[in-house]
């Protein structure tokens, strides 16, 4: 099941991933629209991460191909940001809080160009909106992973993108971090931006998102979350190892919809 979009601010067309030869994305196809909070769901080893990577242009893709804003990654890539995960960023790099916020401005610079005062008012803004305006100076190799998380958040913030994907922004952090996250990417989507998550915990699923992306190698479903986050697509995404991860009537006992509505 695919929900067609009209006028996509992201589109994914037949797209096909290969590692050794061996493809890990198949035929990928899909549409978004502006405004969601999207999230990528589906077992380990479902290439959700791959797919973002491919669609950021760090993954080369074997066929098919991806536009944003109805463009190649090249011409709007001011109006895209990626947050990758918290384990592939080398933390002892020697930076403060401060400055990894500051580094989202460069974008905005042009080159050689130094930031302003008015792009450092920028960067502590973004921080104070994520709860970490106190801990600006401190190396981010001293913050703990939650801590990490909000600073790299920050970043995504003080990009202004229009468009964002991010890697398991919830892995490793603590409880409260996690909301605080979640409510910022609502308000984000609520001004009108558009948000695109790795996620792995089908319990918060229909709390944090309004749109899905169901992934298994191949594209399961993706649309508004009320119509797919159903037991039949569920079990065809997980399988036998759905049942490892949670009860599906439990997850399912919140829907406002029944469980096989489509």
């Amino acid at each position: 099941m695919k929900t067609q979009v009209d006028n996509p601010i992201l589109e994914v067309h037949d797209l096909t991933v290969s590692y050794n030869k061996k493809p890990v994305l198949w035929g990928i196809d899909f549409t978004l629209p502006k405004g969601v909070l999207v999230g990528i769901i589906g077992p380990n080893g479902a290439g959700k991460s791959t797919l973002i990577k491919t669609i950021m242009g760090l993954i080369p893709a074997a066929s098919g191909f991806v536009k944003l804003f109805d463009k190649q990654l090249e011409e709007v890539r001011g109006k895209v940001s990626y947050v990758p995960q918290r384990e592939s960023v080398d933390w002892d790099f020697p930076a403060s809080a401060f400055d990894v916020v500051l580094m989202g401005r460069y974008g905005k610079l042009g080159l050689f160009k130094r930031p302003r005062k008015a792009d450092k008012e920028v960067a502590m803004e973004c921080l104070e909106k994520v709860g970490m305006q106190q801990f600006a100076g401190r190396q981010i190799s001293q913050l703990s992973g939650g801590q990490q998380q909000r600073v790299f958040l920050a970043r995504a913030l003080a990009q202004d993108a229009e468009l964002y994907f991010m890697d398991e922004p919830f892995a490793g952090v603590d409880a409260a971090t996690e909301a605080a996250i979640i409510e910022i990417l609502k308000r984000m989507t609520e001004a009108g931006k558009t948000v695109v998550v790795v996620h792995h915990d089908l319990q918060s699923v229909k709390e944090y998102f309004n749109w899905l992306l169901l992934l298994n190698m191949r594209l399961v479903a993706s649309g508004p979350t009320n119509q797919i986050f159903t037991e039949e697509l569920l079990q065809e995404t997980y399988g036998g190892k759905l049942t490892l991860l949670a009860k599906v009537g439990d997850l399912l006992a919140k829907q406002e919809v029944p469980a096989r509505e489509k």
